[in-house]
């Protein structure tokens, strides 16, 4: 079990450090971030999938289609702006939109088009069934596609080269939280966290997995992103500690979500997509959680600028 989890755990991770590393170096037309639309859908689709299975699998009627490409409309919005100077000219800075206006008005379209498919398809033989797969379509959209769209503009913060390791940095603080208590709990863990929904977390693990997220968080600030980007502000003494804390926390928060959903689906895994690891759903669960605070701990200035 071990060994295939440090089996697919090398894979994923040498694939993602190829392509950032692409991206950091050889960006695709000049653009920032285009490297990474394959595996932001392969990873946002395939969570998506895995929940609209689980979600079938604990009796809720589920459109699977529409949510699907609703996650997809909001996780690639946000490359609006970045695929804009293909048109000939920058991306105007007075737009009112700006950058993260695309989510919105990506969320909405998906919603729409979640609840015109069910207008289409209405059967009142079937009573209470549109309006399932609209409440499940409409969880998917904003479970799945809104995190990872909050990912790419972690991508987009700054110049090309700090937004990249702004992301790297999340992505790495959050894992290891993920490592830390992992570790920790095989091996000094006995007080259970949640018994009810998972029962092999323990507070020491949490704990260790804390504890490791700030470590690691100082070392992205303090080594990664000077040694990439060259930021004009370093990093303030507060930020390692806020950023590895909100980052294991919330990825906590986000591994709990999904172990809750597996509870109602009755299943141990979101898949067998990765040997040792599970499902996509598995790797992404504590990144879903985190994104989003990670990023205001960003735009707060935890990392400088």
């Amino acid at each position: 079990m071990l060994r295939d989890r440090l089996f697919s755990a090398s894979l994923l991770i040498v694939l993602l450090l190829t392509l950032l590393g692409l991206d950091h170096r050889y960006p695709l037309a000049g653009l920032p971030g285009v490297w990474l639309i394959g595996p932001l859908l392969l990873f946002a689709l395939g969570t998506a999938m895995e929940l609209a299975r689980l979600l079938v699998a604990s009796g809720r009627r589920v459109d699977a289609a529409g949510g699907l490409f609703g996650t997809a409309v909001v996780a690639l919005a946000v490359y609006i702006p970045v695929f804009w100077p293909l048109c000939g000219e920058d991306y105007p800075q007075d737009c009112p939109l700006g950058r993260v206006g695309w989510v919105v008005v990506a969320a909405a379209v998906a919603l729409l088009i979640v609840y015109l498919r069910q207008l289409a398809a209405y059967d009142e033989t079937r009573r209470g069934e549109s309006l399932e797969k609209i409440l499940s379509g409409t969880f998917m959209v904003a479970y799945v596609g809104l995190p990872f769209a909050i990912l790419v503009l972690i991508r987009g913060l700054g110049q090309p080269s700090w937004g990249l390791a702004a992301l790297i940095s999340m992505i790495v603080v959050t894992k290891s939280a993920d490592t830390g208590a992992y570790f920790t709990g095989k091996l000094i863990g006995c007080h259970k966290l949640v018994p009810h929904l998972s029962p092999g977390k323990t507070w020491e693990g949490a704990l260790g997995g804390i504890g490791l997220a700030i470590l690691a968080s100082y070392l992205c600030f303090v080594g990664l992103i000077p040694a990439m980007a060259s930021p004009q502000t370093p990093a303030p003494m507060w930020g390692p500690i806020v950023f590895g804390f909100v980052c294991a926390l919330f990825g906590m928060v986000g591994d709990l979500s999904e172990s809750l959903v597996k509870r109602e689906a009755g299943a141990k895994d979101s898949g067998r997509t990765l040997p040792g690891l599970g499902g996509i759903w598995d790797v992404t669960d504590s990144l879903i959680g985190a994104a989003m605070p990670a990023w205001l701990a960003l735009l707060a200035g935890a990392a400088g600028s």
